[in-house]
């Protein structure tokens, strides 16, 4: 009798693998093909763009002149020069960028997460972070202009464009530097407080480090996208072909701007120069985004 009743609920129970029916297999093919056909989609493209600056670019980077002159004296005809200026340039004004940029955002996302919360001024900090964070590239330029140029009288130069990157950066460094500060556990913090410990130095010995890795890595890649801003540099600075190491006076090259004046020349020299920088410029932020990446890895907590 046992036998029997332990046979019949064995036939009773349904089997844990069934076969798969049409339908589904319908259904997941389908969306196998879609995803495929997007990521097609996607990727595409960007191997087109990176064939063609390839194609294009790669002869006048593989000049020795190319990185150590500039295209000074040259005709529109001409070919052969380097961007050495523009990488000038553009190395400065990146640099002086994140010499304003960093302290302050950083600081401004500490005291959203840590000290106002819930204040009415970090909520009104946050809504101002988030319109500048879609504010256009030549409305921070226009508004530069008209406040550093046309009333404080300062002339155009390289630092005027800094300060229009900073207005595009900061807000990436700040919405980076809550998110990841959001991420820490308060069980670090309250550890921290049951020790004695004070705010301010569990904020710098507890909270930073456990979130720097993020933080330096949305730092490169803000970093990354500003120094591919062209509207600025129309509005703030004159184009040069010399090499210019000053950043407060006179006309300074960057490498989206040497992009753009030597296309508008419209010879076959300034297209062979323009697909240099521009793949000069790719090269760039690819450089920056590796180190982003290693610096991530060296800031990391460690684990076993």
């Amino acid at each position: 009798m046992r036998t029997d009743a332990a046979d019949l609920e064995q036939l009773a129970t349904p089997p844990a693998f069934q076969s798969v029916g049409f339908g589904r297999k319908l259904k997941n093919n389908l969306a196998t093909v879609l995803f495929t056909v997007a990521f097609a989609l996607a990727v595409i493209p960007l191997l087109w763009v990176l064939w063609t600056l390839l194609s294009r670019g790669l002869k006048p980077m593989l000049s020795a002149s190319w990185w150590t002159h500039s295209f000074n004296g040259l005709l529109p005809n001409d070919f052969g020069g380097g961007v050495y200026h523009a990488l000038v340039g553009t190395v400065e004004q990146g640099l002086v960028c994140l010499l304003f940029t960093v302290p302050l955002g950083v600081m401004v996302g500490i005291y959203l997460v840590e000290y106002g919360r819930s204040s009415r001024l970090a909520k009104v900090a946050t809504f101002m972070v988030d319109i500048l964070s879609g504010l256009p590239s030549i409305v921070a330029g226009l508004f530069i202009y008209a406040l550093w140029i046309t009333t404080f009288g300062f002339t155009r130069s390289g630092f005027a464009v800094t300060l229009a990157l900073l207005l595009l950066m900061l807000p990436v460094v700040v919405r980076v530097t809550e998110t990841m500060l959001l991420i820490v556990p308060d069980e670090l913090r309250e550890a921290a407080y049951a020790l004695g410990l004070p705010k301010w130095k569990t904020i710098v010995r507890i909270v930073l480090p456990t979130a720097l890795s993020g933080i330096v890595t949305g730092i490169m890649l803000g970093l990354a996208r500003v120094l591919g801003e062209t509207a600025p540099l129309l509005i703030l600075v004159g184009y040069s072909s010399s090499i210019n190491f000053d950043l407060f006076s006179g006309e300074m090259a960057s490498l989206p701007l040497t992009i753009y004046m030597e296309r508008s020349t419209g010879t076959d020299a300034g297209d062979y120069r323009m697909w240099g920088a521009a793949l000069t410029l790719v090269l760039v932020i690819m450089l920056i985004n590796l180190v982003a990446t290693g610096l991530s890895r060296v800031f990391a907590i460690k684990t076993k």
